[in-house]
């Protein structure tokens, strides 16, 4: 997975320790499908996600990842889920923890396609029919989809 440059000149300074980072998942949704990529680094199936850039809107960072990682333009619609994600400890011994919001994305364009070297594949799954994942991934989905208003904060 390509680290962000600002990711790597924070690490020259801190190391290994823990950074805390925000983050989104992009639930892009068309019809009853989903936007789903396969990543490189761990064979699992997920929506769309990213890390924010420094001074990035976050629902434009959103969009940004969904066409940089999947070939597909994507308007966000609405913050679904707001929600502090476990402590990651990577291969290399890095530590980061994530802030994520997780965006209701609606398709606008373009054939799914891994273009960044991140995924090895990307597509549209039914609702009904999602490939195995982690239940993490399946609940933003589920939230994303739901269509709630008013994002859902976790207590």
């Amino acid at each position: 997975m390509a680290t962000p440059d600002f990711v790597l000149a924070l690490r020259e300074k801190i190391g290994h320790a823990p950074l805390w980072l925000s983050g989104v998942t992009a639930v892009v949704v068309r019809d009853d499908k989903v936007l789903l990529v396969r990543r490189a680094d761990t064979g699992a199936w997920t929506p769309v996600t990213g890390i924010i850039d420094p001074g990035e809107e976050p629902a434009i960072a959103a969009e940004r990842e969904v066409l940089e990682e999947a070939n597909i333009v994507a308007r966000t619609e609405s913050l679904a889920w707001v929600k502090t994600l476990a402590m990651i400890r990577y291969p290399n011994g890095d530590e980061s923890q994530y802030l994520d919001l997780v965006f209701r994305c609606s398709y606008i364009s373009g054939e799914p396609f891994p273009t960044d070297g991140e995924n090895t594949e990307a597509g549209w799954y039914r609702l009904d029919t999602l490939p195995d994942m982690a239940d993490e991934m399946r609940a933003r989905i589920s939230v994303a989809v739901e269509g709630n208003a008013a994002a859902r904060f976790e207590r």
